[in-house]
Formats: C-alpha cells, structure tokens, sequence
C-alpha cells in the first residue's frame, strides 16, 4: 500500500514539471547524475567542486548550480528565459522515425541536437585554457544532454513529436502523455524501487556491462528500444510498418511492470557514462581535435 501511495504521489510530482522535451524530469537527471558522481575518479569530483565555485559568473540566479545534481537540471530550468536561451532547446533530442533506418546524422543542421551538443560540450568542458564559467555551463549541458540521449522517446519517433501527441493513460495520474511517462512518472517509480539502489558506486563488472560505446550508440540504442520496445508496450502490440500512433494508450499494469526495468537499466547506463565522460574531459591532455 505505501509504495503504491509513493508511485502515486511522484506521478502526480511529475505534473508539475515541464514536460516537453525533458527526459527523465527532474528527479530522474539529477538520479544521473549522483550516479556519475559516484562513479568518477577522485581527481574529477575535485575538478568539479572547483568549477561549482563559480556558479554566480553564469548570470543565472533562478537556476543556481550549486551540485552535479544542480547541474543536471540547469538545462531545463532555463527554459523560464527563452528569449535568453532559446537557441538551446533543440539541443536535447535528435528523433528518428521508428520506421526508418537510424542515421545520427540527420536531424542535426548546425549542431542543433542531443548527440552533437554532448560532443561539444564536452571538448568545451575540457579545454582549461577557457574561462571557469564557460566549462562550468559546458558541464551542466554536457550532464544533461547525456540523461536526454539515454530517453528512448528522445531519439524514437513515429511522427508524434516523440510520443507527446499520445495520450496515455497511466494508473490514476491525469493529464500525462506517452513521452511523459517515460520522462517522470515511469522514471520515477523506476528509481525508488530499485534494489539496490541505483544511485551507488558500481563494480568494475557492473561499469563494464552499463559503460561504453559513444553518443552516436547511445542515440541508437534509445531509438531501438523506442521501436522495438516503448510503442509496442504502450499499445500491447507492434506498429504495423506506416501505421501512425493512435491518439491514446493505456499502460496496463502489466505493461508498467515490464517497462520498469527497461527505465532503470536507461537510467544506470547514463550515470555510469556521464562519469565516463567527466573522467575523460578532466584527464590530463586534451580530447582529441581539442586546442589548448
């Protein structure tokens, strides 16, 4: 009965964060991101401490960054200054149709899209000759983008705006859409009943099997699950080849029941390679093609 008051309240948390675009929600990123921060060598947490330092440089005092976990949400609490920061906010999904052969190069003019941001953020995150303040940013986008990545929906789309124009009906929370569901309330209730906890310092066997690949890989591994798993889930059956998504589902609890472990092992794998990243960004010597 308690854990299913738990499920509940989270679900109905989850309705009061922006849900277009965020994946994981709030919980779930910052979830990330104390998994990383138990993962990273101690070198890298010291050089992370020292660019929290300088938070007040960012000239963003409603979106302080004060943590890693701080860090992780940055990126969507600045979606209260769009016409600051507008220019960012295709920058946490690259969606390929379901249907379609994956590509990691397509949906991304200029730069704009979750697999390139993560690039780029890092080599600015490991380039000592800029300003703290610049990699501090660089940090948090870096953080961000790799939780955003690990979202099935943020790569797999079936022309439904990444499963924002299907309606799901979720338990007894109101109001959610299929996206959503994977962002916060599927999250959400992934992480609390995690046995052990997610957020731990894994073993070298545990790293081994989570880590590895690129962003490229992430992304493709996101889009499979997305069209092998996450549609058919929601629909208690595959997608006929060109059938558009219906305008509502409902998760049975059947259905919750098998997603779970899907959105713990996601949110595991993204938290093991974050710490990957910010161990390689803060190693001694620059990334590849990085000036110093």
């Amino acid at each position: 009965m308690m854990a299913r008051l738990v499920s509940a309240l989270l679900a109905l948390a989850a309705l009061l964060q922006p849900s277009l675009a965020q994946a994981w929600g709030w919980y779930g990123h910052q979830t990330t991101a104390r998994i990383a921060l138990a993962n990273v060598r101690p070198e890298t947490r010291a050089a992370i401490a020292r660019l929290l330092a300088h938070d007040r440089e960012l000239g963003t005092p409603q979106c302080r960054i004060r943590d890693l976990a701080d860090a992780a949400t940055w990126p969507d609490c600045l979606r209260g200054e769009g016409w600051r920061w507008g220019y960012t906010f295709s920058w946490h999904y690259q969606t390929e149709p379901v249907g379609e052969p994956y590509d990691p190069r397509k949906n991304c003019g200029g730069g704009n899209c979750v697999l390139a941001q993560i690039e780029r953020n890092q080599r600015i995150l490991a380039d000592e000759s800029l300003p703290a303040n610049v990699r501090l940013e660089a940090l948090a986008f870096m953080v961000h983008f790799a939780g955003d990545i690990h979202m099935p929906l943020h790569s797999g789309d079936n022309d439904d705006k990444g499963g924002n124009a299907v309606e799901a009906i979720y338990g007894i929370a109101p109001g959610l859409n299929l996206h959503s569901v994977w962002d916060s309330a599927l999250a959400e209730r992934a992480i609390s009943g995690a046995t052990p906890p997610l957020v731990r310092r894994y073993t070298p066997h545990e790293r081994a099997a989570l880590g590895g690949g690129v962003p490229a890989d992430w992304g493709r591994e996101s889009w499979e699950l997305a069209r092998t798993f996450v549609y058919a889930n929601a629909l208690g059956r595959e997608l006929a080849p060109g059938e558009k998504s219906p305008e509502e589902a409902t998760l049975s609890q059947e259905a919750i029941v098998a997603a779970i472990p899907v959105a713990e092992r996601r949110i595991a794998q993204a938290g093991v390679r974050i710490a990957s990243l910010l161990d390689t960004a803060f190693a001694a010597g620059p990334l590849p093609g990085t000036a110093r």
